[in-house]
């Protein structure tokens, strides 16, 4: 009598044979079969479909309801679908807390998670569905390291909220806790934004981290063109969900890998795609990181180089007038890659999963009559990208300043040095920054941290006291998207491993020269030498658990924060 086990394997289960094919794999069939999976079932490739679901924040929120049209297409395609699930940890949400320590941990759990359940059940592709700002590269950063034929697909931005007639975000509760500190609303007011500024599912609507990395995955190519700017509760979302179930079908069949896809070159396109957009710092940070999974030699300062090249062209939160929702409507992310490829700021031959290149899809893109959230190449808001990288005595290793909306080029002020956030939001918040300061918050990168904490909590206080066309932030921590004001981050190497961040005292005088790419303190080499001599060695906040092995483990920010084995 024939058998399943004497039916040819599909020639597309280059992985799941070895699970379920044959007498000797009769246990794992069984087990299968004890989650509803038939031998008809089994006989087909096996796709795994992530899901980042949580109901700790919005941004994922519609991914039970999405995760369901991705499995509908894979089983279109003729494969079978395996849905799992992993973290995901809110920035919004942890902002200003010890909590949001685990953020950036959080996406090398979220990749380590995605590559074991892969490796243990030898799935043959890969559907991810992200949103929130960690599951981005996270699940990008995975796929990079399976190789194995699969796509990322972003499940969507938050529709703006209505706050007294205008169009608000998560960026304006945060800008005025800083405005109510200064008297300049009243609780009752704030209450009332706060309880408008989210209306329902999707991530941050401005181009901040999570906008930032969608945007940079569809010129990456590992994203669908098109298909990540529709918004979270757009109807045609649930279509496009099926189409990346049908696509991953296709992508397995033919073996493509992520490998084939994500290049040099299109590391590139998306950085220029950040750039151009006024993006956030963290997508420098994010780009490294995943190029670090295929060995390709991608830096800090070839991303500067880029950004120094590219204008920007999309008129977008946190420094702009529109969101992500406006993007989708002007007729979608491909507009600005179609003004950067008039200009050949990109490459528009890289290749997209969806089988087109990224030349092909800037020409089909389709713009709506009259829209102003992408402005000609011809014509930018700025003539170069929203991001630097700095070096000099205080970061020989390397900083990122975000320029987009900022007007300056140059500050010199004194320092006033915390070693917290805390502390800092404490000072802001009591009136004792004034203009011409640059307040440094150290201690708190990825090692000192430990986690490097995003400091919107400190830099939207800065901009509803109204401060942030008057003083400059230094940091070893992070910012979010949504931060914007002459501020710079991810100074390496950091206060805790030996920075001469650790060094500078109150009064010290910082010059921060954008001309220049330079970021220094006016004290001489032998003096800052001489003052981290005299410091205590570095005692680490966290000494056991996941942030604990994180600092263990993590390389520098201008590495992207990756964590190696020892």
């Amino acid at each position: 009598m024939t058998t399943p086990y004497d039916i040819p394997s599909d020639p597309a289960k280059r992985h799941s044979a070895a699970l379920t094919d044959g007498p000797d794999r009769a246990g794992a069939r069984a087990m299968l079969k004890a989650t509803g999976f038939t031998d008809e079932d089994l006989a087909k490739p096996i796709i795994g479909v992530c899901t980042t679901w949580i109901e700790t924040m919005p941004c994922n929120l519609n991914q039970r309801a999405l995760a369901p049209h991705v499995k509908r297409g894979i089983r279109e395609a003729g494969a079978t679908p395996m849905e799992f699930n992993t973290i995901a940890v809110s920035d919004g949400v942890s902002m200003g807390t010890s909590g949001m320590r685990a953020s950036l941990v959080s996406r090398e759990t979220i990749a380590d998670s995605i590559e074991l359940v892969v490796r243990g059940h030898l799935f043959d592709g890969l559907v991810c569905l992200i949103a929130c700002d960690k599951t981005i590269p996270a699940a990008v950063m995975a796929l990079a390291r399976l190789d194995i034929p699969g796509l990322v697909l972003y499940t969507g931005s938050i529709a703006p909220g209505r706050w007294r007639g205008r169009d608000v975000t998560i960026q304006d509760v945060y800008e005025q806790i800083g405005a109510h500190a200064a008297g300049k609303i009243t609780a009752a007011d704030l209450h009332e934004l706060e309880s408008a500024a989210c209306p329902a599912a999707g991530a941050c609507g401005g181009q901040f981290t999570a906008n930032t990395m969608a945007t940079a995955l569809e010129f990456l190519g590992i994203s669908p063109g098109g298909r990540n700017d529709i918004p979270a509760l757009d109807a045609s979302k649930e279509e496009a969900s099926a189409e990346a179930g049908r696509l991953v079908v296709d992508l397995v069949r033919r073996d493509v890998r992520p490998s084939q896809i994500i290049t040099k070159a299109s590391l590139e396109n998306a950085a220029a795609s950040v750039a151009a957009t006024g993006g956030s710092t963290n997508g420098v940070l994010h780009l490294v990181a995943i190029a670090k999974e295929l060995s390709i030699d991608f830096t800090i300062d070839d991303f500067d180089a880029i950004s120094a090249r590219t204008p920007i062209v999309a008129d977008l939160k946190p420094f702009g007038r529109f969101v992500a929702t406006d993007v989708h409507a002007a007729g979608g992310i491909a507009l600005v890659a179609r003004e950067l490829a008039k200009a050949g700021l990109i490459d528009p031959s890289t290749p997209n999963v969806d089988g087109r290149t990224l030349g092909e899809i800037a020409d089909a893109v389709v713009e709506t009559d009259g829209q102003e959230v992408v402005v000609p190449i011809e014509t930018p808001i700025k003539s170069r990208g929203g991001l630097a990288i700095l070096r000099g005595n205080l970061a020989p290793g390397g900083c990122v300043l975000k320029l987009a909306g900022e007007a300056r080029t140059h500050h010199r002020g004194p320092a006033r040095v915390f070693d917290s956030e805390e502390d800092t939001f404490a000072a802001v918040k009591a009136g004792r920054i004034v203009a011409g300061d640059v307040v440094v918050i150290r201690y708190e990168g990825p090692v000192g941290g430990p986690g490097m904490r995003e400091m919107l909590h400190v830099t939207a206080a800065i901009v509803g006291e109204g401060l942030s066309d008057e003083v400059a932030l230094v940091t070893d921590g992070r910012f979010s998207g949504a931060t914007h004001g002459f501020m710079v981050g991810h100074v390496c190497p950091e206060a805790a491993t030996g920075g001469a961040l650790a060094a500078v005292r109150e009064g010290d005088t910082i010059v921060i020269d954008v001309d220049r790419r330079s970021l220094d303190v006016e004290l001489a080499d032998d003096e800052i030498a001489a003052r981290l001599r005299e410091l205590p060695t570095f005692v680490p906040k966290v000494t056991s658990g996941a942030l604990a092995k994180f600092a263990s483990l993590v390389q520098p920010a201008s590495e992207g924060a990756v964590t190696l084995p020892l």
